[in-house]
């Protein structure tokens, strides 16, 4: 497929170039700035996409798009232009998307539209998609109400829109600092003790843009939370919540260090099934085995 990819300069843009390209896709990336050679798209197009007229001119002769450009968390800038920049871009898009026919939006939403960082403990754990929406910042009502647009642009249009609920993206570099989150589970209790390496969020993203219409049900417009198969922690998952929200009940057998961001629905829908752990980086002194999957 001709495939765009916006904030093709990001992390997380990034690795969805390099694995779309190692799938023989070819991709045009737009970003406000280009991405350095290692990880170049086949074409880059420089875009401002808070201006409609260029998202069009971006999306025209694709055949999808994944769309990751954002102000990609919050805290980074005013609450007010987190939530402004973040829906122009999104319904600019969207709507760009629906004019020029492109055949399928994947796009990044956030894990934080599922109530982080959870100053306020989760219903249960671990959450699925159903624990929505509990947006606790401006950032994250940006991407509850662009879930909200994409709904409805995708039942006008009848074009599929995936929403990747991504949890916290992080790959090799990151892992060394692990070990500072161990003694206390508190530091890390923000969302869940939960990650994606950035490998299998670009995996993620391919899968949506491959997945055949039919196994998304009659929805045109659907949401995955999208993380790793484990937790950042040594401490088993079970003794975590119960250190921690001991009044949040556990759905199902939570076992060893099983994610508590479910992706039981990525998993049956997507087929999306996490290759990287950090534990394949990082040596626990056998305190901690990598795990084979999760439960909910």
């Amino acid at each position: 497929m001709k495939i765009c990819v916006t904030g093709s300069s990001g992390r997380a843009g990034r690795a969805v170039v390099a694995d779309l390209t190692e799938h023989g896709h070819q991709v045009t990336g737009t970003d406000l700035v280009p991405a350095g050679s290692d990880v170049a798209p086949a074409a880059f197009l420089r875009a401002d996409l808070t201006d409609y007229g260029q998202a069009v001119e971006v999306l025209a002769g694709v055949d999808a798009v994944v769309h990751l450009a954002n102000i990609p968390a919050p805290g980074l800038r005013t609450p007010s232009e987190t939530f402004n920049q973040n829906m122009v871009m999104n319904f600019n898009v969207f709507q760009a998307a629906s004019q020029t026919r492109v055949g399928r939006v994947v796009w990044a939403s956030s894990e934080t539209t599922l109530g982080l960082p959870f100053d306020v403990p989760p219903r249960y754990a671990p959450v699925d998609e159903d624990h929505y929406p509990v947006p606790t910042s401006t950032y994250a009502l940006s991407k509850v109400a662009s879930e909200t647009i994409a709904s409805e642009i995708a039942q006008w249009s009848g074009i599929p829109f995936i929403a990747l609920r991504f949890s916290n993206i992080l790959g090799p570099a990151d892992y060394q600092g692990f070990p500072s989150f161990w003694d206390d589970p508190a530091k890390r209790k923000w969302n869940l003790w939960g990650y994606i390496d950035e490998r299998d969020a670009a995996m993620a993203s391919r899968l949506a843009l491959e997945t055949e219409v039919t196994a998304l049900g009659s929805a045109n417009s659907v949401s995955f939370i999208v993380a790793a198969a484990d937790t950042v922690m040594t401490l088993p998952s079970a003794e975590l919540m119960r250190k921690v929200f001991p009044d949040a009940p556990l759905r199902g057998e939570v076992t060893g260090n099983s994610t508590l961001l479910s992706i039981e629905r990525a998993r049956q829908v997507l087929g999306f099934q996490p290759q990287h752990s950090w534990r394949d980086h990082l040596h626990t002194g056998g305190v901690a085995e990598r795990p084979v999957g999760s439960t909910t």
